[in-house]
């Protein structure tokens, strides 16, 4: 499984340092599930019940702490090692904290790594941040006897909740990388699960099956729709689906009603799944963010116009796909935005009351791409959920409930539907 991007925020339920109680694993879980269930993120039930009694270490045995400063190069990383005793009080705080659990480096096998520090190359595979990965399994509804397709293995947590509360015979996890689900087989045995483990298409899913929930792990430009339709009549699917920016995703829930017709919505959501393999990505370099922190701009002004709310999540994710290319600075301490393509940017900072000090730069006038959007979204009676429609071309629609405000997911590359998780 793959962690968030870094937007909003990498880690919404960051890790903490273990407390004396908490290098003890049980106390820790019993800790992290507390976290949980305070934060809104589980609820009592069968989820709940699988992520207290599971042994994240056995799962992970080995997971990896930065060691370099931001912006050190090459950067470094430790291997710790759970049959290393001085290594368990740290990595019991890696595993229980909330936080990404980094678990690959540069793609190398899992399996019979030596612990110690690997420097330079980067992190490729993380186990997601454990709020948002029980959010999504308590949004599956997982009951015993389901068919259940995990789609991007990883560390095999998602697997491990699934075999616990659906039972391993119904259970497939899937995973690009054999590195992965290598290492996922031979740790569910040792939880006592044997769910089928497939390397494969993430995207492809199994042609020729069904299943009753379909959960992928890594965020996706659009449905796959060999997943669509391997999805069984009451079963649920969960992506998330995202453009090429990481700053405004939203998550596809798919269903297919009892006599075989599918409905789908695309929601507005705070946090995502890290980009699927190949996914192209826009970010902001540290020297545009100064720039944009510091620069007058090539013109400023005063304005009465509020920018749209961070919570107004569903203007965001139309603006996404509607305007596209921009990326936010959520480290910003006011609204930035820039477009690295063009070099475009804006800034809004509050000046007093009803008033914003704006700055813009570029070919772009992204202030005012955004309150023109703004007044369409306002007119579609401010969405923060799109009906999302699949037609018998493949194509795939997303639109307010009224149909004044709506979009297109990009259409598939020839590589895509068969592209890998």
């Amino acid at each position: 499984m793959s962690t968030l991007d870094t937007c909003p925020a990498a880690d919404p339920a960051g890790g903490a340092t273990p407390t004396d109680a908490e290098a003890d694993p049980a106390a820790a879980r019993a800790a992290m599930v507390t976290r949980l269930e305070e934060d809104g993120s589980l609820q009592p039930g069968p989820v709940r019940d699988a992520l207290l009694t599971m042994p994240r270490e056995v799962l992970m045995p080995q997971a990896y702490v930065r060691r370099s400063t931001p912006g050190e190069e090459p950067p470094r990383w430790d291997l710790l090692d759970w049959s290393a005793p001085q290594d368990r009080p740290e990595l019991v705080g890696v595993l229980y904290g909330g936080a990404s659990v980094l678990v690959q480096h540069d793609g190398e096998p899992l399996l019979g790594r030596a612990r110690g520090t690997r420097s330079g190359a980067s992190i490729t595979s993380m186990s997601t941040v454990m709020g948002l990965t029980a959010s999504l399994l308590e949004e599956l509804d997982l009951g015993s006897g389901l068919r259940v397709l995990d789609v991007g293995t990883g560390a095999g947590v998602t697997a491990a909740v699934a075999c616990q509360v659906c039972g391993d015979q119904g259970v497939v996890t899937l995973d690009r990388d054999r590195h992965l689900t290598d290492a996922a087989a031979a740790r569910l045995v040792d939880l006592g699960f044997r769910p089928q483990v497939v390397c494969g298409s993430g995207e492809q899913g199994l042609l020729g099956r069904e299943f009753d929930r379909i959960f992928m792990s890594y965020t996706v430009k659009r449905v796959p729709t060999a997943l669509v339709e391997q999805l069984a009549s009451g079963g649920t699917l969960l992506a998330h689906v995202t453009s090429a920016s990481p700053s405004w995703p939203g998550l596809a829930v798919v269903e297919r009603t009892a006599d075989g017709h599918v409905t789908a919505e695309l929601r507005a959501v705070e946090f995502a799944h890290r980009a699927g393999h190949g996914m192209e990505r826009i970010w902001l370099s540290e020297e545009f963010r100064q720039r944009m922190a510091t620069e007058p701009g090539t013109w400023t002004q005063r304005s009465m116009l509020a920018p749209p709310a961070d919570s107004d999540r569903g203007f965001w994710l139309a603006a996404d796909h509607l305007l596209g290319g921009l990326v936010r600075d959520f480290g910003s301490e006011h609204l930035a935005i820039g477009a690295p393509g063009c070099g475009s940017w804006m800034r809004a900072e509050p000046v007093g009351h009803r008033r914003w000090s704006v700055a813009v730069q570029g070919p772009r006038d992204i202030w005012k791409e955004i309150h023109d959007l703004a007044d369409r979204w306002r007119a579609a009676r401010s969405p923060d959920r799109y009906r999302l429609s699949f037609d018998a071309n493949g194509e795939q629609r997303a639109a307010s409930k009224c149909g004044h405000l709506s979009w297109h997911l990009p259409a598939p590359h020839p590589l895509d539907e068969g592209a890998t998780s």
